[in-house]
């Protein structure tokens, strides 16, 4: 299928990003895991989406509605404040929800019978936007979402970053906006006189200098989700090399891209980085919690996430830790930093039972109110614009210097993906890049596997 590129996202959006990260200092800790629950209520039909929107859907808005949501990082309790709301807005509709750590796994079954829940929130191991539409499963939102609006203004024209597209179409909405990067204890480095990183060669520098002195390999990340490197640090590392046209065109496999010049650069600064014993030996048996504990335990130094982090394992943080961010330092000496905002959306299942119900809450869920409250409860933020949120008290450091970085032009480059990379491709890609990583095979044998696994998802 031909994918449609994006074009940038202005530099506007990267002020509004930042002011809606800026709430992260005051978030809850990751929540619960309930797999499943089920929570019916009575009462009387009455239409309406929210506070200030219309619901689009036509009569009444009744029966039951099924809602999937992955609970990782960001916790629950933003998502059970919503449908408590909703449920009280429209007393007709019994709502069961679907959600836990797991929650893409144990619903698997259910999609592949074409008995999937209403409304499906994309996001954790096991879940790919961009698969699902291949395989038909979500609706066709184009000619829907144009009627939707956000205080009197159409949703479109309120995203910070507009929705992928597929030939054209809409099929998913962005909820959450995160952006992945580089994470170090700024105390520790501080203390020890640690170098952080402004491009790739001092970033080689200071992992030669920790590891002399701490005697560990400083970077570590979760070779049981590769994913994580792939999109945290190979990304950007792309789009610095060769802009959103290299990005895009090695997300959606394009014959040649793999092999391409630019991208064996990118792979051979991770080789350097696996021959110079940088890179975590054991990080192929790692999950990203226990990549992530092992951060916070300084047996490694640099863990690529995204502001999630904070909020994941806000209940194991050191005393005195202290929260470091900056852009994943791939980039040559005298280039910017290059970052790739990271979409997280909201669906409608193309064989939902209670369609207008599933539509009458995407709505219900896209408004700054929200928007505000997503950020209270998670730390990160919704992909809405104009939410200020600037004058919270409680502003971590590492977001202050986000700002000030992602607000200056000489220091951050912001490149747009046009959508996330299939599972039947990133799957074999993130196997290739774990050997890599492993000391198993060279950069020139990887791109080659790479090229192999892209020809095979073009069907050739």
């Amino acid at each position: 299928m031909e994918k449609l590129m994006k074009g940038p996202i202005w530099f506007l959006s990267a002020a509004i990003l930042i002011l809606g990260l800026m709430l992260a200092g005051c978030a809850p800790g990751a929540s619960s895991g309930d797999d499943a629950e089920e929570e019916p209520s009575e009462g009387t039909s009455e239409e309406g989406s929210s506070g200030s929107d219309e619901s689009s859907g036509e009569g009444e808005i009744s029966g039951e509605l099924e809602i999937q949501y992955f609970v990782g990082g960001y916790g629950d309790s933003w998502w059970k404040e919503v449908i408590g709301d909703f449920k009280e807005e429209y007393p007709d509709v019994t709502v069961t929800e679907h959600a836990g750590p797991n929650i893409n796994e144990e619903m698997r079954s259910r999609w592949v019978s074409d008995d999937p829940p209403d409304v499906v929130y994309i996001d954790g191991a096991g879940s790919s936007e961009t698969q699902m539409v291949e395989d038909g499963q979500l609706m066709n939102l184009t000619d829907w979402v144009k009627d939707v609006e956000v205080d009197g203004s159409p949703l479109l024209d309120n995203f910070i970053v507009e929705p992928a597209t597929y030939d054209g179409d809409i099929y998913s909405l962005p909820l959450v906006f995160d952006t992945w990067g580089t994470w170090y204890d700024r105390a520790w480095f501080e203390e020890e006189g640690f170098e952080v990183p402004e491009n790739f060669e001092s970033f080689m520098s200071s992992m030669d200098q920790i590891s002399e002195q701490a005697d560990i390999a400083p970077f570590v990340t979760t070779g049981q989700h590769p994913y994580y490197f792939l999109r945290g640090v190979l990304y950007p590392a792309f789009s610095a090399a060769g802009g959103e046209e290299l990005l895009a065109s090695v997300i959606d496999g394009e014959e040649g891209a793999w092999t391409s010049e630019p991208v064996l650069e990118v792979m051979k600064k991770v080789e350097e980085m696996q021959k110079a014993g940088h890179i975590d030996p054991g990080f192929g048996a790692l999950n990203h919690t226990q990549s992530q504990m092992n951060f916070l335990l300084h047996e490694n130094a640099f863990i690529p996430v995204g502001f999630w982090l904070p909020n994941e394992m806000a209940n194991d943080v050191p005393e005195g830790f202290e929260f470091g961010f900056i852009p994943s330092p791939m980039q040559d000496a005298g280039d910017p930093f290059a970052i790739v905002p990271d979409l997280r959306p909201l669906a409608i299942a193309e064989q939902a039972e209670n369609p207008e119900a599933a539509k009458a809450f995407v709505e219900f869920v896209f408004n700054r109110e929200y928007a505000t409250l997503f950020s209270e409860h998670t730390g990160a933020m919704m992909n809405i614009t104009e939410v200020d949120l600037s004058s919270n008290e409680n502003v971590p450091p590492y977001l202050n210097e986000a700002n000030k970085m992602i607000n200056d032009p000489e220091q951050v480059q912001i490149y747009n993906k046009p959508h996330p990379m299939s599972s039947d491709l990133e799957t074999p890609i993130g196997n290739s890049l774990t050997s890599l990583m492993l000391g198993n095979i060279t950069a020139e044998e990887f791109v080659e596997e790479a090229e192999a696994a892209a020809a095979e998802y073009r069907g050739e």
